[in-house]
């Protein structure tokens, strides 16, 4: 059995120092890898992103991670990935995966940011002007490339890791307006067409966290506001459970079981 911890949406920024660190003070006798799907920080800068860096450091579990929207903001990304993997050790993907080995179990996660565009029967199409045109076209490289890197991956246990949504149903609770914004069918064909075992996303502030691909994989929406939790744990190669972790501080309620 592998134990995935995942958490998205924590936006932290520089007056959070230190907030999360307490919770993760165990996450090794929980979880086998920590996967970050995306929104690290507030607005996208270095300086943020030696916050986050400083939060997730040396955890002895492996740190993968997506970036988010939010992450882009400051169009500083280089500068953000820099930060992250030199001096918060995890690796951050885009377009790429990679495979780690966990009681003998090859378990391979492939990440993309992702991005909007909606989903069948109400999404945008490449028609019309340029803009639409590029806006569709964006979504369909990025899907790609998860679908690439997914494929790639020689694993026995594959794990679709990305910011934005692949389905609608983890984001129920969001106003239908803005579902365009949120993710992407394309994401979700990705999904089924490289025979992953679970996707994790964030974005969703108000979605729920369970939903399905129309190929059946499992979909967990993992932002924070969601889970209520400093991270969750989902379990792959045996039950399907998972067991949020308390918030030390951020959310005073126990982990619960489902």
């Amino acid at each position: 059995m592998i134990r995935i911890a995942a958490v998205g949406d924590v936006h932290l920024g520089r007056d959070a120092r230190g907030r999360l660190r307490p919770a993760l003070a165990h996450l090794p006798e929980r979880a086998d890898v920590l996967l970050l799907a995306g929104d690290l920080t507030r607005h996208g800068t270095p300086d943020e992103a030696r916050i986050v860096a400083r939060e997730f450091a040396g955890l002895d579990v492996p740190v993968l991670a997506v970036l988010g929207n939010h992450d882009h903001h400051d169009d500083a990304v280089p500068g953000v990935v820099s930060v992250l993997e030199e001096e918060g050790g995890m690796r951050v993907l885009e377009g790429d995966g990679t495979v780690l080995t966990v009681d003998g179990t090859r378990l391979g996660v492939a990440g993309v940011k992702g991005f909007g565009g909606g989903f069948e029967g109400r999404c945008a199409t490449a028609f019309g002007e340029p803009e639409m045109k590029a806006f569709v076209g964006h979504t369909r490289d990025i899907a790609d490339r998860l679908r690439a890197a997914l494929g790639a991956l020689d694993c026995d246990v594959r794990v679709a890791l990305t910011h934005y949504a692949p389905v609608p149903e983890t984001l129920h609770g969001e106003p239908p307006e803005i579902h365009p914004f949120l993710g992407a069918y394309q994401l979700g064909e990705a999904v089924d067409a490289t025979g992953t075992d679970l996707a994790l996303h964030g974005h969703a502030h108000n979605g729920s966290e369970h939903g399905l691909t129309p190929g059946g994989v499992r979909v967990r929406n993992v932002a924070q506001p969601v889970i209520r939790a400093a991270y969750t744990v989902y379990c792959l190669g045996g039950d399907d459970g998972h067991a949020p972790v308390p918030d030390a501080g951020l959310v005073g309620e126990e982990g619960r079981h489902a």
